[in-house]
């Protein structure tokens, strides 16, 4: 595993792939709940500041604004991402973390191994093994999706090496 220079692999791509973190509220439905949120929280607000508990309206707009921090939080971390690319005479990974930060990190094709460990309470992990080291990829994947993953880039990775040299 090397640091791998930034630039364009030679020749053709085998296998490209982008792994992203999956998020099932869209916008759309996120402003939806928010609005939800606040209208029950105004709603109970103005309940309590009626019969002189006036104090439990700030715990009303501390919940609306907590649950808007925490949903923001979370889809800033959604910008993180992986690619897997797949070229004659290198694996490379590329990861961007959230604040779009690139690492890149490069494999000799023929001697790279993946390994799928199961563990016990049912999650996965994919390495890529090649000299005595290994690197996690697709981390962000559910188990299914892992291995799906594993089998197309294994099938990828099997492709090139039967292929001929040109």
């Amino acid at each position: 595993m090397d640091q791998a220079p930034e630039g364009k692999l030679e020749g053709p791509l085998h296998f490209d792939a982008v792994v992203t973190p999956h998020r099932s509220l869209s916008r759309k439905g996120f402003l939806i709940l928010m609005s939800i949120l606040a209208a029950v929280n105004f709603v109970a607000g103005m309940i309590f500041l009626i019969e002189g508990a006036w104090p439990i309206v700030g715990f009303c707009i501390a919940d609306v604004v907590l649950v808007y921090w925490a949903f923001r939080t979370n889809y800033r971390a959604a910008r993180a991402y992986e690619t897997v690319q797949l070229s004659d005479n290198e694996l490379r990974i590329r990861r961007v973390d959230q604040r779009g930060h690139a690492r890149s990190f490069s494999f000799q094709p023929y001697w790279v191994r993946l390994e799928l460990v199961e563990n016990p309470d049912e999650s996965t992990n994919l390495f890529l093994r090649s000299h005595g080291r290994s690197f996690e990829i697709a981390n962000v994947l559910s188990p299914p999706e892992r291995r799906d993953f594993m089998r197309a880039l294994r099938a990828a990775l099997d492709k090139m090496k039967a292929a001929p040299l040109a």
